[in-house]
Order: structure tokens, then C-alpha cells, then sequence
């Protein structure tokens, strides 16, 4: 058995990285927030940030309760769980359960494909668009099958509803390469249900500051319907680098 299937079975989680900053996306842009990576994805998302979570996963075997004790020892009273996407493991449920006993806000990242009941405080739901699809050719990807693997995968609607109607504090934050994008995000919105326009974010594709022209037609395009612009706010304070 590989260490990473052994993690289903034992009260451990194969982590990437934990690290202490600042909340850098959504609605608690800002906020003083210790961050527990999980490695592994059931996506392959082409402009993934955080390859060395999913398309290349490095990771340690953590106990449960060392990563508690990490998160409270961080002084932080903000904690987010992100990958990869941490709902592939069951043993999320553990840990975001003693983040809660420790009085800590959690908040969840996930891609929106898999539902899990856990305690969460912000469920930040960020559903695939096509633009995420590996292209036809790359190199990480040389027979195709990731490609087909994430296409098929990359969209549930069934588990966006499920996640939104058992979650209340949510936001959906949907990661736009060009306008093309927005009839897509529209059409996607319109399968769905009990959302508000407040729980819509839309964030610039990137890991480098997007230029002034792609700022203000997002902006703009958020405007109009009531929806939030979200800044990547780590990139602008300290770069694409990771633990930050």
C-alpha cells in the first residue's frame, strides 16, 4: 500500500505545506489566516498554482492532532483548508472537527465536485470553467488522459447544490481568463439555486498581477450584475512564492 492510501486509513492527512500569512482571495481578503494544504486532486486544472498539490503532489504524512496543534500555536484564529482539494480525504472530517473544539473560523476551498458535511464557517466553492481544461498537446499530459479525466470531473452540478444549500456562508469564486468566460459562469449559475449575487466572485486568471485593461472590464463586469471583484492580494504583497 503507498503512503498516500494509507492516509484513508489512519488518522492523518498527506500534507504540502502549512504556513501562516494572510487570506489573499475572496471574503476574508485580508484576514490573518493559517493555511493546512492537503496534497492530491482529483482535478488538473491547467493554470493550477499549486502544482506541487495536484498535477506533481509532495506531501508528509500529518497526525490529526499535530496539525491542531499547529494551527492554535500559530496564534492565528483563522484557519484554511486547501489543496488540492481537501474533501477527498475522510479524514478532513477530523480535522476541521478539532479546529472547530479549538474555537478556530474555518474556512474550506474546494473545486465543487465532491460534498462533504463537516464544520466549516466559509464554504469558498470554486467550480471549474472550461478554461481550465488542460489543452490538446501538453507536455504534463502527453497520451490525453488527464485532459479527459478533468473535463469529465470538472463539473457537478448536483454536489454546487448540495454544497450551497448546506453551507449558508459560501461564496462561489469562479476564475476568468477572458469575457468569452462570463456566458459560461451565467449559464452554470442558472442550473443552481438559492445563491445570492453577493456570494459571486470573480478573480483574474494569473499568478502575476493582471494588467489595468483586465481590471477594468472585470470590474466593470461585476458591476453590473452585483457580483464581487476578487483580488489575488498575496500576489500583490509577495509575489507568486509559495507558503505565502
Amino acid at each position: 500500500m503507498s503512503e498516500l492510501a494509507s492516509s484513508f486509513k489512519s488518522p492523518t492527512l498527506p500534507i504540502s505545506e502549512v504556513f501562516l500569512s494572510i487570506q489573499g482571495e475572496g471574503k476574508l481578503s485580508g484576514v490573518p489566516s493559517y493555511f493546512i494544504r492537503t496534497s492530491g486532486c482529483n482535478l488538473r486544472c491547467t493554470w493550477c498554482d499549486t502544482p506541487y498539490a495536484s498535477w506533481s503532489p509532495e506531501f508528509t504524512l500529518r497526525s490529526i492532532g499535530d496539525l491542531c496543534r499547529g494551527a492554535v500555536e500559530s496564534g492565528a484564529r483563522h484557519v484554511v483548508l486547501t489543496g488540492g482539494e481537501p474533501m477527498m480525504f475522510p479524514t478532513i472530517d477530523l480535522l476541521a472537527a478539532g479546529l472547530r473544539e479549538a474555537g478556530m473560523h474555518i474556512t474550506i476551498e474546494t473545486a465543487g465536485t465532491l460534498f462533504r458535511e463537516l464544520p466549516c464557517d466559509l464554504m469558498s466553492i470554486s467550480p471549474k470553467l472550461s478554461n481550465s481544461t488542460p489543452a490538446v498537446g501538453d507536455a504534463r499530459d502527453p497520451k490525453g488522459a488527464l485532459r479527459v479525466m478533468h473535463e469529465e470531473r470538472r463539473l457537478n452540478v448536483e454536489v454546487l447544490q448540495r454544497l450551497i444549500d448546506a453551507y449558508p456562508e459560501r461564496q462561489v469564486k469562479f476564475v476568468v481568463s477572458s469575457p468569452r468566460d462570463l456566458g459560461e459562469i451565467e449559464k452554470m449559475l442558472a442550473k443552481l439555486v438559492h445563491w445570492a449575487d453577493d456570494d459571486v466572485l470573480l478573480m483574474p486568471e494569473g499568478v502575476t498581477l493582471p494588467s489595468a485593461e483586465t481590471k477594468a472590464w472585470l470590474v466593470a463586469e461585476c458591476t453590473r450584475r452585483n457580483w464581487r471583484y476578487c483580488q489575488r492580494l498575496h500576489i500583490e504583497l509577495f509575489g507568486n512564492v509559495r507558503g505565502t
